[in-house]
């Protein structure tokens, strides 16, 4: 092995590891004892960019270009160098992908590129020459057919390649192909299960499903949060959720209430008695019983079955949230009314109903004022 390759591979082994400063200084001293090695050039190149240093990631690739104007590595690394950054210019970026496409036509990383490149500014002449501000469907359809060819182009090439479907599924969803696009997720998720986007994507489609519940959503989010935890678009997608099981604690509440109003037959129905008040011990004791029973069921059982993100995401959204907060005190202060009704010794009605009306009428008022906090 020659000196040059053993730095250049030692390079590749640290850029591998993500030590980009280590093999930056690696190949500068490389590049110092040999400034015509076009290998160290685009590798240094590489490095710079990915310590997001873009114009000597430029300067790097002309001077690899300079050394051999036909070399695809150094061509793509230009490519990527100019669209990133400062100065960042896809219409700059099309000719040289050109050149790499023809320099090399069986790689499907430069159809792949090409075919966004070309995407974005054949999106951006149209708007310019048209004047719209707002393209339909249709119309980014019949400008992408360029594109759609090359990316079609890439995936033969590269039928298992991330970038080759993220770019076709770009194509796909700006021209309203919801079947195609669907079809290009999931791929995407064979070929990487933990991919944020399409993973954030499918599960906003199975949780918003007709027939779909909340507990159900909450479920699915928390499952796709498993594979990409630091995915946002999931993190909301389970906040949301989550606030929609929190809602449906004060009908639990609600339900409550209502059994307490019953129980000592705060209304009087046509011709019926009511009953004589202070209610016995035992009986007041009882009319617990079903509210125990509506609580364990509804609220405590259906959360334990819940996956544990989801369990832990419903005590950060109260510490978080301030209308989480709201949903729970209103549901304690609906439990409480009901079971003041039931358990002091009443001897007159006027007091229990005043506590019905009040743990009823500010709930229920809330239920359809925040139902926009669930969207």
């Amino acid at each position: 092995m020659t000196a040059q390759q053993s730095a250049v591979e030692q390079a590749q082994v640290l850029i591998d590891f993500d030590r980009y400063e280590e093999a930056r200084e690696l190949l500068s001293r490389r590049i110092a004892e040999d400034p015509g090695d076009l290998r160290a050039w685009v590798k240094i190149g590489y490095c710079h960019l990915n310590l997001e240093q873009e114009q000597q990631a430029r300067d790097a690739a002309a001077e690899a270009l300079t050394l051999d104007p036909e070399d695809y590595g150094a061509l793509i690394l230009r490519a990527q160098a100019l669209t990133r950054g400062p100065g960042a210019s896809w219409l700059e970026v099309e000719p040289v992908l050109r050149e790499a496409v023809r320099v090399d036509p069986h790689h499907w990383y430069g159809y792949a590129m090409l075919a966004d490149a070309v995407w974005r500014m054949s999106l951006l002449r149209y708007a310019q020459a048209t004047g719209a501000t707002k393209l339909e469907h249709h119309e980014i359809d019949r400008v992408s057919r360029e594109a759609a060819d090359l990316v079609m182009e890439a995936l033969r090439l590269g039928p298992e390649e991330v970038y080759a479907h993220e770019v076709a599924l770009r194509i796909a969803g700006a021209s309203g192909n919801s079947t195609v696009a669907d079809q290009l997720e999931r791929a995407i998720l064979r070929i990487d299960p933990t991919h944020a986007d399409a993973l954030a994507s499918q599960t906003r489609k199975a949780a918003q499903a007709p027939g779909v519940k909340a507990v159900q959503a909450a479920d699915l989010y928390a499952a796709g949060l498993a594979a990409a935890p630091d995915s946002a678009a999931l993190q909301h997608g389970l906040d949301q959720a989550t606030y929609r099981m929190l809602r449906g604690i004060r009908w639990l509440a609600l339900l409550c209430v209502g059994l307490a109003a019953a129980g000592v037959d705060l209304f009087a129905g046509d011709g019926a008695t009511q009953r004589q008040l202070p209610l016995p011990l035992g009986q007041r004791l009882w009319d617990l019983v079903p509210m125990a029973a509506i609580w364990f069921v509804g609220g405590l059982l259906r959360y334990r079955r819940r996956r544990a993100g989801v369990q832990l995401n419903v005590r950060s959204l109260i510490r978080r949230r301030r209308w989480a907060r709201v949903v729970v005190a209103q549901a304690g202060w609906a439990m409480l009314c009901a079971v003041l009704i039931v358990e002091v010794p009443w001897t007159d009605r006027s007091l229990p109903q005043v506590l019905f009306w009040a743990g009823l009428v500010p709930t229920f008022a809330t239920l359809w004022f925040d139902r926009a906090k669930t969207r």
